[in-house]
């Protein structure tokens, strides 16, 4: 129980600094609210490392940590709409067993983002924002590639620790 508890501590912080390291890159793409997406390489890799519940858990306390150090109360909601919906969405892609890595993270930015648009969009009460929606599927294509090629390259080495300390 508490390496399952310090695993998941562990992968929190590692998040945390991504997130921090989020806030220091000045990179505008001309929509409110747009990022990288580099915390969500820890959720990427933890879907194929730990249970479900785990890494839901691990989104779930990034967001509200990283939104209330580095947000506002409003990028908190928008941040828990878009990572829950990406979460379930990426999930249930894997689960399929038909998408690579890379597959499952694209659809998980492109989700991300439409769930945040759909919460923008019932939060102001315009459907004017849904304008915005091609640009987002875009954005969440192009990021959630390069998170699913970087996790794919990370995950051979984290499986190898992985198996490493469980023969210590």
């Amino acid at each position: 129980m508490s390496k399952k508890i310090s695993t998941g501590a562990l992968l929190v912080a590692l998040a945390m600094i991504f997130s921090y390291i989020e806030t220091l890159i000045p990179i505008h793409f001309g929509v409110p609210g747009m990022k990288l997406g580099i915390a969500n390489l820890v959720i990427v890799i933890g879907l194929y490392l730990l249970k479900p519940q785990e890494v839901l858990l691990i989104s779930i306390v990034r967001i509200l940590l990283a939104g209330f150090m580095f947000g506002s109360g409003m990028s908190v909601i928008y941040s828990l709409a878009g990572g829950i919906l990406s979460f379930f969405a990426m999930l249930l892609l894997k689960h399929t067993g038909k998408f690579s890595i890379v597959g499952v993270s694209l659809f998980g930015g492109t989700i991300h983002n439409i769930g945040q648009l759909l919460v923008a969009a019932a939060v102001i009460e315009n459907m004017k924002l849904f304008y915005y929606l091609p640009v987002l599927v875009i954005a969440g294509t192009v990021t959630g590639i390069l998170i699913g090629l970087i996790a794919g390259r990370i995950l051979p080495a984290v499986r190898d620790i992985s198996r490493h300390s469980q023969n210590l």
